[in-house]
């Protein structure tokens, strides 16, 4: 892993996090992308920061672990495709800042008869992205190990982030910039300190441990819907908020098969939205031994109240509908999965994210299985929301929140 941030017992600050104690002016919790990206940002604008995790940061049974995500610009709304741009931009700088590489380029295709290929290229070509609309002719012969069923959108900026490399660069840049880092932190509930806008709060763990803190940020990803109970929230903002759903989703690995007439081909990332399934695949990197392509259903894993509930085991139902999905459009890839985990989704009804404010309680979720490409820049939001630097986009705000989240 990349960053050097190790693990703690319960509690235990990091041997990286210069032993500072006391009061903090931020408490982050939860070092996924999102956590660690917002530390990130708050420790780089001068702020004292105490960034808290339930494990070790990129923790295996949370979302942020492993080295494949896929990073695209192909959205059908030129918001998300601006917004791609904007992190971009911010990944550049913290892979420079690192020292590592973070974003591997592949390329991607989207494809399928409810993906839209031709209404995407037109939101890359108002924004300016490199992309080729194709036939689905034109796309087999160019990657015959697809069997492309529609037109076909390829644009070559795609490409894989690692995860867990990135997470632990943001831990360790904000280490760098005086945070403190502790792990093995079971986060129980949020207490606020007195009454008006300028009362802190007072954060308990799991083992009787608590830190005081002027504002909080929670950033807890599929441990959200639970937390939501324990936290001194306004009525109204609870009521704003949209419905939180967990999927325990469930990733697979296919080795590329040798067949010469598949091999020396170059396997970009996918999107396709069948009549039947939506599927995505990517180069699995060192997750499964960089021996073959990683691919899954889009929310195709069962529903479970929070994180706390997930079980780890793979959905067999789930398994077969991936083999025979791989079976009818992979024929560059053996059918039969080398290696298989689970993941977790935390999604929205709109797929949009959730960075709201209350007082000076913020709470952050990425949601739905595409907050990994904008980890930076949602970093930047939280960053700027919580310290009212700025406001956020209108649509990560929920439903109906009231005046006070600016």
């Amino acid at each position: 892993m990349s960053g050097g941030v190790p693990g703690g017992t319960s509690g235990e600050a990091t041997g990286l996090s210069g032993g500072r104690s006391g009061p903090s002016d931020y408490v982050v919790v939860g070092a996924g992308l999102a956590g660690a990206a917002t530390a990130w940002q708050l420790s780089a604008r001068g702020h004292q920061v105490t960034l808290l995790e339930r494990d070790v940061p990129a923790a295996h049974d949370a979302s942020s672990h492993g080295s494949a995500r896929i990073f695209r610009y192909a959205y059908p709304d030129p918001f998300y495709t601006q917004a791609v741009l904007d992190s971009k931009a911010l990944w550049d700088g913290l892979a420079a800042e690192a020292g590592t590489e973070l974003i591997t380029p592949f390329g991607a295709v989207d494809y399928g008869p409810t993906r839209q290929p031709a209404l995407l290229a037109s939101v890359l070509a108002g924004a300016g992205i490199d992309h080729e609309l194709l036939s689905a002719a034109e796309a087999r012969r160019r990657w015959p190990q697809i069997a492309f069923d529609t037109e076909v959108l390829w644009h070559p900026g795609a490409g894989v982030i690692d995860a867990e490399t990135s997470v632990n660069a943001m831990v360790a840049l904000a280490v760098r910039n005086g945070a403190e880092v502790r792990t093995g932190w079971t986060q129980e509930r949020v207490e606020r300190l007195g009454s008006g806008t300028g009362a802190g709060y007072r954060l308990h763990s799991a083992a009787g441990e608590t830190l005081d803190a002027g504002h909080v940020v929670i950033s807890a990803g599929g441990w959200l819907p639970r937390l939501l109970e324990s936290l001194p929230l306004p009525a109204g903002f609870l009521a704003g908020l949209p419905e939180f759903t967990v999927r325990q989703e469930q990733a697979f690995h296919f080795r590329y098969r040798e067949d010469p007439g598949y091999s020396g081909a170059t396997w970009p990332t996918f999107i396709h939205k069948a009549a039947d399934i939506q599927a995505y695949g990517l180069p699995g990197g060192r997750d499964a031994g960089f021996a073959g392509q990683k691919v899954a259903e889009y929310n195709g894993g069962p529903l479970i109240p929070s994180a706390a509930d997930q079980t780890g085991h793979v959905d067999p139902a789930n398994r077969a509908r991936v083999v025979d999905y791989v079976r009818r459009y992979l024929p560059g890839l053996d059918p039969e999965p080398y290696a298989e985990t689970t993941c977790l989704f935390t999604n929205t009804p709109t797929e949009d994210f959730l960075i709201a404010r209350a007082d000076n309680l913020t709470v952050v979720s990425p949601c739905s299985g595409h907050g990994a490409k904008f980890a930076p820049l949602i970093g930047q939001w939280a960053a700027d929301l919580a310290t009212g630097a700025a406001a956020v986009p209108e649509r990560f705000r929920g439903a109906t929140l009231p005046a006070l989240t600016t």
